[in-house]
């Protein structure tokens, strides 16, 4: 089974611009927003939901007010000043409870719970281009890697199911944890950059990135006729490393007009940039092809 994730070193490149395109012209495959800090892929594709789960990770404490004592002890030995007493007896404030447990160790009249943690959800859907399988943490909450390997795990389950041969991710921007977790049994890793100094510098680091995990690695240049001598430097690194340059896109209205009626590129009528990318995704197609 072949594994595409989508990434860049930076936001705003055109990620999930391009990966909403791929999805059109691939056949046969599951669809995956791995950015579930701030997924947009369902801007495009307009899921149907056909199942939808509550994401669980940590813990939260919660103070039992009848078996509470009111001794003190867990508001001393708190260390993110989480628990506080207004008169009416002591509460947790979960935004800056960590889960670190001490409170519960520690409590004498054990009063104290410690329940897992509500972070966000995760759904199954239907689109236009096959299924998906995307999810979203709540604001501020972690463990974004964790969420991120429940999704490829979906996707397997769902590509094994239906025979579906391919799995093509649209993944988070950086190089943090849901990036590190969406390069986890992938065949090839795609990365949109832009040819400015910000981009270029990205683009180092997501490359490195994938090297140090040994996943095959390219590179599309997006809106590349805006800073040519960005995209010189761009090109000598990509030969200094000997990645593939999959394609180099022009900047064109027509991503944003598709975008403004929640299509696609490649389902407007044919332009220029529309055969480029169509010539981008046999590339991509061929290379995770001889991964295998």
């Amino acid at each position: 089974m072949r594994e595409i994730v989508i990434i860049s070193g930076k936001g705003g490149t055109g990620k999930t611009s391009l990966t909403g395109a791929f999805a059109h012209l691939a056949s046969n495959k599951v669809i995956c927003d791995l950015d579930v800090d701030a997924p947009d892929l369902h801007l495009l594709l307009h899921p149907s939901t056909d199942r939808n789960e509550e994401f669980h990770s940590g813990h939260v404490a919660g103070i039992v007010a009848e078996k509470c004592t009111d001794c003190g002890l867990c508001t001393t030995m708190c260390r993110y000043d989480a628990i506080r007493g207004d008169g009416n007896g002591l509460s947790v404030d979960p935004v800056r409870c960590e889960g670190c447990k001490v409170c519960v160790a520690f409590c004498p009249v054990e009063a104290i719970r410690f329940p897992l943690k509500h972070c966000g959800h995760w759904c199954v859907s239907s689109t236009r281009f096959g299924p998906m399988v995307h999810a979203e943490l709540f604001p501020g909450e972690a463990n974004s890697g964790r969420l991120v390997m429940v999704l490829k795990q979906q996707a397997r389950q769902i590509a094994k199911a239906q025979r579906l041969d391919m799995i093509l991710c649209d993944g988070a921007p950086g190089i943090g944890c849901p990036v590190i977790s969406s390069l986890s049994g992938t065949s090839l890793a795609v990365a949109v950059t832009e040819p400015t100094p910000s981009g270029r510098h990205d683009l180092e680091r997501v490359a490195d990135l994938c090297s140090h995990f040994q996943v095959l690695f390219a590179v599309i240049i997006n809106k590349y006729d805006l800073n040519h001598e960005e995209v010189n430097n761009i090109e000598a690194f990509c030969r200094l490393r000997g990645y593939p340059l999959i394609a180099k896109l022009p900047h064109d209205p027509v991503v944003t007009r598709a975008m403004v009626q929640g299509l696609v590129v490649t389902e407007l009528p044919e332009t220029d940039f529309s055969l480029e990318v169509r010539r981008a995704w046999l590339r991509i197609y061929e290379l995770a092809c001889l991964r295998q």
